[in-house]
């Protein structure tokens, strides 16, 4: 399924728009706050994210930035009560890819969030198949010409990040940010601790390799 993060502060608001996504056929984890958000997404694969502006602690601008540094592809909508410009420019240079001006109309919100993942390509069964090499998102399954190869939950969603967007270059931190925590003082070498244990678990994969960018990071490089 398609996992889908709301954040509104409004909880009556939030548990509608979360209903009417679920009865589209998605996986929704409704969020009060940036912070509730951030322990939501952490250790998953999140598809499209739904938030307002105007929220107590970290605003809708300081989110959306901090997404976007994470996670360039990842799509956002701004649901909000602000419809001056300079909110929307505001909005829109922080990286969200649409903007719906509250009263909305939640058959529209549906029809947006189908669009977004539409054109960024994500399809339900969140399957991707390199040659004989299948990771499927939904299980956390991943498989080298039907044989299992077991990964942890880290290792399967750097994987996955990685080849979903194959010859682009990731930093460690970008990496790191993939697990969606919040802790800064993490060391980014522990990066390299993941990238050596997938190139062991892949050794003996014909369908791609995990390149090292001197001074910029990793990338995913399927083989022909």
């Amino acid at each position: 399924m398609t996992n889908i993060v709301v954040v509104e502060d409004e909880r009556e608001l939030n548990d509608i728009m979360c209903m009417y996504l679920r009865d589209a056929g998605y996986t929704v984890f409704g969020c009060l706050n940036a912070n509730e958000a951030y322990a939501a997404m952490r250790g998953r694969i999140i598809d499209l994210v739904v938030s307002d502006i105007m929220m107590p602690g970290v605003d809708g601008f300081e989110f959306a930035e901090k997404l976007r540094r994470m996670d360039e592809h990842l799509p956002i909508i701004f649901v909000t009560a602000r419809d001056d410009m300079a909110a929307k420019q505001h909005g829109f240079r922080a990286g969200v890819d649409d903007y719906m001006v509250k009263p909305i109309e939640l058959d529209e919100l549906v029809l947006r969030v189908e669009a977004l993942l539409h054109r960024a390509g994500i399809e339900e069964s969140r399957s991707l198949k390199v040659g004989g090499l299948v990771l499927n998102a939904d299980e956390m399954y991943a498989e080298v010409d039907g044989t299992p190869v077991e990964l942890t939950v880290r290792e399967f969603n750097i994987l996955y990040k990685m080849l979903s967007y194959p010859r682009q270059v990731f930093s460690r931190g970008q990496l790191m940010d993939e697990f969606w925590g919040q802790d800064t003082d993490n060391d980014l070498r522990v990066t390299d601790v993941y990238i050596a244990r997938l190139r062991g678990k892949f050794a003996d994969c014909p369908y791609f390799r995990i390149v090292t960018v001197r001074g910029l990071g990793y990338k995913a490089m399927p083989e022909q």
